[in-house]
């Protein structure tokens, strides 16, 4: 709160202390005493300080009749509107509540129906194989019964019986009674969906929210949705697959390293944890650091570790090996999972718990147990939809897929490297190779090198964070492909990216440069 105008202190001179300040230096515009005015001031134009009141009065009173007139009019009526925001809002969340309960309860409703037309089913044709089985048992009893009187007057016929009727029972025996025949019974069949989701979603119908899509980012940092309307405040809306998660996300204007350090280990994979902590891996070892890059846990393997990846669910570490295991770091010892039959290069644990693997030519999704979900086929060009992948990364917003493909020509590849960003399905939605618009302001390294992408990483509205290494910076996109900004650009290669919750990026220059660096305000 302001200090009332009476009992503001009398101002005096900083450097002549006790000196009043009575002229007013229009060269310096600023107030001095008349020493001021004889020593450093010497030969500036200088006026009585009660000769510039009545130009600072009416500045006054132009502010408060501007602020009175117009800017608290404005004010109030925005604050106004935003009583009817929050009506509105309320109303309309409450409409689409009782929209998703109703569609849910009819949902139950048929399944019910469906389930006691199914038992129904099961019932009836339980009872007709029941009377069929107990008919034929019937006719088995009754045919062993006949064979067994038939039995019984051959022995008789054969000790006192007479030369004909010797002869009648031995006739008899050739028209022996016919077995009875076995049923043939109905089949009846149940094979549970294992993987509902995708059905359940279609049933329960479309889910949309007030931003349409993935917002992208103006250069001046403002979000801008994908229909092209420009939201006044930083709050941003990212639409995913019956989700709705809404952050307040704004770019800034520059860069803030918040923290820099050398590890104590060479570093090729990051996964930042939640708790502020952050795992890598190289080599054979899984080391975890904290913020300022000491070790807090060190964990040995047998063979080197490939990659790594932090379940977003368990939020347990995941890691791939070169003898194909995928294994699980459960209370500091890996646990073997699953193999593989070839070497994956990448791992990926999604937010349902299932296992993204990248290999030579494919791209496959595995239970945790190892069973195969889904791969990626064959384009219509013949080639491979990933040729080389080296990096994979789960967006938390619509569980797209962005992989980085090397591309390398000995996998069928062209050599271009490049990011694909694919759906969940594992169908193609677009390739960034690496394209920056010419009005874009670039730092003195103007990246001549050919865009190589090493790691890649989305953050929590689904923009999508990648290392290039040759040109030593860090690119983010949209989730549609759109390039928004250089986050950073360091003096070494750019070898590793990983993001907290807080969408703070870990980001490993040169495997042995750690930086912590805030690029949004979250």
């Amino acid at each position: 709160m302001a200090t009332p105008i009476g009992q503001i202190p009398l101002r005096t001179c900083t450097e002549h202390k006790g000196r009043p300040l009575e002229l007013f230096c229009e060269k310096c515009d600023t107030l001095v005493c008349l020493k001021c005015h004889l020593s450093t001031h010497k030969g500036h134009d200088v006026c009585e300080l009660s000769d510039i009141t009545p130009t600072k009065k009416q500045d006054i009173q132009n502010f408060i009749d501007r602020t009175e007139q117009n800017d608290l009019v404005q004010l109030r009526e925005y604050i106004t509107s935003t009583d009817t925001l929050l009506r509105d809002n309320k109303s309309n969340f409450e409409d689409l509540s009782h929209k998703l309960k109703k569609q849910t309860d009819k949902l139950k409703q048929d399944l019910d129906l469906l389930t006691s037309q199914t038992l129904s089913l099961y019932h009836k044709t339980e009872e007709d194989h029941t009377k069929l089985i107990q008919k034929y048992k019937q006719d088995l009893e009754m045919y062993n019964e006949q064979l067994g009187q038939q039995i019984q007057e051959c022995k008789v016929a054969l000790q006192h019986g007479s030369h004909i009727e010797i002869y009648d029972t031995g006739c008899e025996i050739h028209s022996q009674i016919s077995l009875p025949v076995k049923p043939v019974l109905g089949t009846a069949n149940f094979t549970p969906n294992k993987n509902p989701q995708h059905h359940l979603e279609l049933a329960l119908g479309k889910i949309e929210a007030l931003g349409q899509g993935q917002a992208s980012t103006d250069q001046d940092g403002s979000v801008r949705t994908s229909g092209g309307q420009k939201l006044s405040s930083t709050s941003q809306h990212s639409e995913s697959k019956g989700k709705k998660a809404v952050t307040m996300y704004k770019l800034l204007s520059q860069t803030k390293v918040l923290e820099e350090w050398r590890p104590p280990v060479v570093i090729g994979s990051v996964c930042p944890t939640t708790d502020g902590q952050v795992w890598t891996c190289y080599s054979d070892t899984l080391t975890l650091l904290d913020r300022k890059g000491k070790v807090i846990q060190e964990v040995k393997h047998k063979t080197n570790i490939i990659d790594i990846s932090l379940s977003p669910t368990t939020h347990t570490l995941w890691v791939c090996d070169r003898e194909n295991n995928i294994m699980e770091l459960v209370s500091g010892q890996l646990y073997h999972r699953f193999s593989t039959k070839e070497t994956p290069m990448c791992i990926c644990v999604t937010a349902c718990n299932h296992v993204i693997l990248g290999m030579t030519n494919n791209i496959s999704k595995f239970t945790p147990q190892g069973q195969m979900v889904l791969t990626t086929s064959v384009t219509g060009t013949g080639k491979p939809l990933v040729c080389t992948p080296q990096r994979i990364s789960e967006c938390p917003v619509t569980h797209n897929v962005t992989v980085v493909d090397r591309n390398i020509k000995g996998d069928g590849g062209d050599g271009t490297r490049h990011v694909i960003v694919i759906d969940t399905d594992f169908r193609e939605l677009f390739v960034y190779r690496g394209d920056i618009p010419s009005t874009y302001k670039q730092s003195s390294h103007k990246g001549a090198e050919p865009f190589d992408p090493q790691s890649v990483v989305y953050d929590s509205v689904g923009n999508i964070i990648i290392g290039d290494w040759d040109n030593y910076r860090v690119l983010l996109i949209s989730g549609r492909g759109e390039f928004l900004r250089i986050i950073h650009t360091d003096t070494y290669f750019t070898s590793a990216v990983g993001v907290n919750r807080e969408d703070v990026m870990w980001a490993v220059f040169g495997y042995s440069n750690v930086k912590l660096l805030q690029y949004s305000s979250v």
